[in-house]
């Protein structure tokens, strides 16, 4: 006699959805949204007492090793300090950790500044801040990451890319150039000096050896969201090819930006050869028409970037483009070796830095 059985599986019941409940689609969304909203608030007060934990940590152990001139000195203490709270509070106070610390505490000493960073920029965006030697460099890099929220990968980036080398502001008076900072620390005001780059680096694109500027333009508009992370994120597209109508002529402008922090519209011409002089005026004559027809209420004036594959800098300071609210620069399609690189920037930025003592000195004079 056979007396094995048939089971059935049960099947699982099924989820009701809202609308058979009777729920308001909206109160789930709106529930999801407040969890979601509370866990992002929780993540980042918990990454800023971390960091503030971490710098106090680092400015304590400092403290003692200052007053002790011996490095072996120094070691000990870390030493010590590391084997008594490893093994209590975990590898986040291994000694490596703890130097990471105390390196912390030297190149940020005010704990105003850290407090307000902290809230944006977690701990492993400091560590990577904390062994660039240039100070004005460090603080460029802490602001531009807090106002334009890089992630930690990006900041690596922006950094191995010589971001800093390659802004305008790199290339004033030191004084200057940390008043600027300071003003961004302070107010969150961008200036284009902040903004605008020299060179763009464009390697991303894959251009053929042969192109032309439609070719390099569709490219871009191809690769925006790599464009965008080269030139800023607070660029948004508006258009291609905008056009321009003057006295019943037609130009079309190669691409319109707005920059959200400027508040301006940006408008960018491509060239395939060196920097004219006529390039100024046709730019000239674009901004000019934006600034009557499409600037909005509570807009600066916009300005203008000109692309170039190469530039004559001494057309550029006769010309004093920036009085026209036009920056010119290089876009490389193809990155040289970074020594050269290098090289080439610091040679950039000792020229501008000349010039400008230059012409300080003839208006004392």
């Amino acid at each position: 006699m056979n007396t094995s059985r048939t089971v059935t599986a049960k099947k699982p019941k099924s989820r009701s959805s809202p609308a058979k409940e009777g729920m308001p689609k909206s109160l789930l969304k709106d529930l999801r949204g407040l969890i979601e909203s509370s866990r992002e608030r929780v993540a980042t007060q918990v990454n800023a007492e971390m960091t503030q934990l971490y710098w106090q940590i680092g400015n304590r152990i400092r403290k003692d090793l200052l007053q002790e001139t011996r490095a072996e000195y120094g070691k000990r203490i870390v030493d010590t300090v590391s084997q008594q709270l490893e093994p209590d509070f975990g590898k986040g106070f291994s000694r490596p950790n703890l130097f990471h610390m105390v390196r912390f505490a030297e190149v940020f000493p005010e704990s105003e500044i850290v407090y307000s960073l902290s809230r944006q920029l977690s701990w492993t965006h400091f560590r990577d801040l904390i062994y660039i030697e240039d100070s004005l460099k460090r603080d460029f890099y802490a602001e531009m990451c807090r106002v334009e929220r890089w992630s930690t990968r990006t900041l690596r980036a922006k950094i191995r890319g010589m971001l800093f080398e390659r802004t305008a502001i790199a290339k004033k008076p030191e004084e200057v150039a940390q008043k600027e900072l300071d003003q961004l620390r302070e107010e969150d005001q961008l200036t284009p000096d902040l903004v605008f780059k020299d060179p763009y680096f464009l390697d991303f694109l894959g251009l053929a050896d042969t192109h032309n500027e439609k070719d390099i333009e569709s490219a871009i508009l191809r690769e925006l969201e790599s464009f965008l992370l080269e030139v800023g994120t607070d660029f948004a597209f508006v258009g291609r090819q905008k056009r321009i109508t003057v006295d019943n002529e037609d130009y079309y402008l190669d691409l319109l930006f707005y920059h959200r922090r400027l508040a301006r519209l940006v408008a960018i011409e491509l060239k395939l050869d060196k920097f004219k002089a006529a390039d100024k005026g046709q730019l000239e004559l674009y901004l000019r028409w934006l600034d009557r027809y499409e600037r909005q209420p509570g807009e600066g004036s916009p300005i203008g970037l000109i692309l170039c594959a190469g530039k004559s800098s001494e057309h550029v300071e006769l010309l004093e483009l920036e009085k026209s609210g036009i920056r010119v620069a290089e876009y490389l399609t193809e990155l040289p070796p970074r020594d050269l690189l290098e090289k080439k920037l610091h040679q950039a930025l000792l020229l501008a830095k000349e010039r400008l003592a230059l012409a300080d000195g003839k208006q004392e004079d």
